[in-house]
């Protein structure tokens, strides 16, 4: 193990044993170096890894601090997963387990101004499709303010979190590129449905209603790449 990844383990072991709490600033290099038995230049680049992952913050001028670790923060560089090339199933099928649950957790707690966020997003997928069919950016927008509003109204942060990480702008952005000529109509479908079983405080009715439009996104997937047979059903989506 490098002296780099001692650092971080270490540093993140002060954080999970109480010794650096959430705001605190580090104490002066020097004096770090010493406590965890490394070198300065070992040190620093330690301290660089934890600033890109997003536990320690670098304020010029004024030291290092330990972030405030909130969910999104931390798990954001799963981003990158989601971002590369190659086969998508795998992480839909992940996708598919965390929308239907989210969905779930929404039509029990869900607040007014997330089901008006749900609302207006819908409303922007229908005025897209009346504007035009050819711009997968503005769809892939509405459709990620929908899917964000439902999973916001969780009431779980970290499932929020994931979830943007998972399925965030440039993830949704790909799938929108391939999918935006079958997609359009059944995917407004789709989020009218989850909406009503949200709004109705139903979660039994939301889960199904999400788990439906995964399975469509699937199938649209499979039916763009090549891989699969039509859609199983008219009504679906792309999440």
């Amino acid at each position: 193990m490098s002296r780099t990844q001692d650092v971080v383990e270490d540093v993140q072991r002060l954080i999970l044993d109480g010794g650096l709490r959430p705001g605190d600033r580090l104490p002066a290099e020097k004096e770090l170096a010493a406590e965890l038995g490394v070198s300065r230049g070992s040190l620093r680049e330690g301290v660089r890894a934890l600033v890109v992952l997003g536990i320690l913050e670098a304020r010029h001028g004024d030291g290092t601090y330990v972030t405030d670790l909130d969910a999104a923060t931390l798990l954001a560089p799963l981003a990158f997963l989601a971002d590369l090339p190659g086969d998508q199933a795998p992480l839909h099928a992940v996708r598919a387990v965390l929308e239907t649950e989210a969905a779930g957790l929404a039509a029990m707690h869900l607040t007014d101004a997330h089901l008006a966020r749900a609302r207006a997003a819908l409303d922007d997928t229908a005025r897209a499709l009346v504007a035009t069919r050819t711009d997968p950016a503005r769809l892939a927008a509405a459709d990620l303010a929908f899917h964000r509003a439902i999973a916001d109204g969780s009431g779980n942060t970290v499932l929020s979190a994931l979830l943007d990480a998972l399925a965030g702008g440039h993830a949704r952005r790909r799938v929108w590129d391939e999918l935006h000529d079958l997609a359009g109509d059944r995917t407004f479908e789709d989020h009218d449905a989850i909406l009503a079983a949200v709004a109705a405080r139903d979660p039994d009715r939301a889960r199904l209603r999400m788990a439906m439009h995964m399975v469509a996104v699937e199938d649209l997937l499979a039916t763009a790449s090549g891989d699969g047979p039509a859609p199983r059903r008219r009504a679906a989506a792309t999440a």
